[in-house]
C-alpha cells in the first residue's frame, strides 16, 4: 500500500458526511480514543474502519444528525411522561458508515447489558437513541434506579405496542439507558450462535423467547450480553441437570438469589418454562 492510499483510508475512516432531513451536510468526526465520557463509542461493521476496532462520536456532533421528538408516555424509564428526542435507531446505520449488510443495532449499556434491534423489531416499533429528554442533555436526567444515571444515552420509542406473543412470553420493549455504545451487525451472525438446528416446535418457541429475553445478559461464545456472567451453556447445564430449579429461578430469581438482578417472569406458565427448558438443554455438554 502506498503512502498516499494509505492516508486517504485514514481520512475515510476518520470522518463521514451526514445529510440532514433539510439536505444540508454537517461533518461527524470519528475519534478513535473517548475524549469525553459522554463520547458514544461506535462498533461492529463499518465502513473503512478495520475490523474489530471501534470509533467515538462526540455528544456534539450527533446533535447535527436528523432527529425526531415525540411525547412519551408508556416508557417505564420516563415518569411522569417526558418529551424525548433523538436519532432514529433504524437510520443510525446509513448515518454513521456502517456496512450494507449491518442493518441490525446492538446497544451495550456500561453494566454490559446488550439490546438488539433485528429488522423486526425496526418495523414495529422504531426505536430512537435518546439525546434530550425534556430539553435537557444527559448530565440533567432524571436518575434511574439506584440513583444512577440514566445517561449518556438511552433507547425508546414513540409509543410501543407488543407485535406478538409466544406461550406466555409477550414482546417486550426494550428500551436500555446507561448506553455506552452501538454496534452495527448483521443480523444472522449474531444470531447464529444461539440458533437451534432441531426442528422441535417447543425448542423453537423457547428460542424465540430465549432471543429477546435472555439473550440481553446471557452470552453465548462472543454474541449476547455478559451482564449475568452465565452462558447459555452453563443455563443448558442447568435446565438439563435440575429443572426445577431453572424454572423456580425463571419464576423468582431473588427467591433463590437475593443478589440476583434478573427479572422475575412469574407469568411464564408450565408450556413457556418447559418450552425453554427444552431450548436451553441443546447447549447442555454431552455427559463424559
Amino acid at each position: 500500500m502506498t503512502a498516499k492510499t494509505w492516508l486517504i483510508r485514514t481520512l475515510l475512516a476518520s470522518c463521514l458526511v451526514a445529510t440532514s432531513s433539510a439536505g444540508a451536510q454537517s461533518r461527524i468526526t470519528f475519534s478513535p480514543t473517548r475524549q469525553h465520557p459522554s463520547d458514544l463509542e461506535v462498533g461492529g461493521d463499518l465502513l473503512h474502519v478495520p475490523p474489530g476496532q471501534t470509533r467515538f462520536i462526540t455528544y456534539e456532533d450527533l446533535l447535527t444528525l436528523p432527529q425526531d421528538t415525540y411525547r412519551v408516555t408508556d416508557d417505564a424509564n420516563c415518569t411522569p411522561p417526558a418529551t424525548l428526542s433523538g436519532i432514529s435507531l433504524e437510520k443510525l446505520p446509513a448515518l454513521l458508515n456502517a456496512a450494507p449488510t449491518a442493518h441490525m443495532v446492538t446497544a451495550l449499556c456500561d453494566d454490559n447489558y446488550k439490546a438488539n434491534y433485528p429488522a423486526a423489531y425496526f418495523k414495529n416499533h422504531h426505536p430512537i437513541l435518546v439525546l434530550r429528554i425534556n430539553g435537557q442533555p444527559p448530565d440533567k436526567w432524571p436518575l434511574a434506579e439506584g440513583n444512577a444515571s440514566m445517561g449518556p444515552y438511552m433507547i425508546s420509542h414513540p409509543t410501543f405496542k407488543a407485535a406478538y406473543k409466544i406461550l406466555a412470553h409477550t414482546d417486550e420493549p426494550q428500551i436500555p439507558w446507561g448506553v455506552i455504545r452501538i454496534d452495527f451487525r448483521n443480523e444472522p451472525t449474531v444470531y447464529t450462535p444461539i440458533t437451534p438446528t432441531s426442528t422441535d416446535p417447543a425448542i423453537h418457541q423457547g428460542f424465540a423467547i430465549a432471543q429477546q429475553n435472555c439473550f440481553r445478559c446471557h452470552n453465548q461464545g462472543t454474541e449476547g450480553g455478559t451482564k449475568s456472567h452465565m452462558t447459555f451453556t452453563t443455563i443448558g447445564r442447568i435446565a438439563s441437570t435440575n429443572p426445577t430449579l431453572f424454572d423456580r429461578y425463571i419464576l423468582n430469581p431473588t427467591a433463590i438469589n437475593p443478589r440476583s438482578q434478573m427479572a422475575a417472569s412469574p407469568t411464564y406458565d408450565a408450556p413457556t418454562l418447559a418450552a425453554l427448558r427444552a431450548y436451553f438443554t441443546t447447549f447442555a455438554e454431552a455427559p463424559k
